[in-house]
């Protein structure tokens, strides 16, 4: 499989999203809305659930099925008030002892004139500082797509994991080529030149493990999919609590 066929499969429409996993891996799930200052941000979702007995904090970017969803959630990218609301339930598991799943699927936070007015930079960088000083177990897996700054907002943990084909990058490849050659057509040249595959990555020591997905990949089979990664996320999360 090519590299550019990894980068559409970890963008295929009928990919597991993050809602599609939280509600396999805990069905009493509770979402939970707002960053307790100004908004809440649909494109990421947080709440409890039940996870292997134990109360657990979820997290995951959510992309959006419809095209009306796909716009109210943003497309998965956050706004400022996003990594807020991470945050506050971060603290709420902190407080309480409960360890958290942090599921990353964005191709980027939200560069839009409103983001950057209310500080998204700033919110990113407050986002990587503070969960290093979270005290409970993290374990975050790359369900999607891994993007830029965006997901490594999300993406500090004591563990960190990828789907088989998901990808983890700096850049998209279509930004990458505007910035480098200023041409985004030479997109598949630029996704070859950023090692953003999971084998690429876990080469790296960026991750810990690549997860297989279901024969056809994780679009496939929901449900095995969802086996896969629990057994993943279990397996790492169990040495740290």
């Amino acid at each position: 499989m090519s590299v550019w066929e990894i980068v559409e499969l970890a963008r295929h429409p009928d990919r597991p999203y993050s809602l599609d996993y939280i509600r396999r891996l805990a069905p009493d799930f509770i979402e939970l809305h707002g960053d307790r200052l100004s908004a809440d941000d649909p494109a990421l979702v947080g709440g409890v659930g039940t996870w292997h007995g134990r109360t657990t904090i979820f997290l995951g970017h959510q992309k959006g099925r419809s095209l009306k969803e796909r716009v109210a959630r943003n497309w998965g990218m956050m706004h400022p008030e996003g990594y807020r609301k991470a945050l506050r339930l971060a603290h709420h598991a902190a407080k309480f002892g409960f360890p958290i799943i942090s599921l990353i699927d964005t191709p980027g936070a939200y560069p839009g004139a409103g983001a950057e007015e209310r500080g998204i930079a700033a919110a990113i960088a407050n986002a990587i500082m503070d969960w290093f000083r979270i005290p409970v177990p993290i374990v975050a897996a790359v369900i999607g797509e891994g993007g830029s700054g965006g997901a490594l907002g999300m993406g500090v943990a004591d563990r960190v994991i990828m789907l088989e084909n998901s990808i983890y990058s700096v850049a998209s490849p279509e930004a990458a080529a505007s910035i480098v050659w200023r041409d985004n057509t030479r997109k598949v040249e630029a996704a070859e030149q950023l090692q953003l595959t999971s084998r690429e990555i876990v080469a790296m020591g960026v991750v810990e493990e690549v997860v297989a997905e279901p024969k056809g990949s994780a679009s496939a089979d929901y449900d095995a999919a969802a086996q896969s990664l629990d057994g993943a996320l279990y397996r790492h999360m169990k040495p740290l609590l």
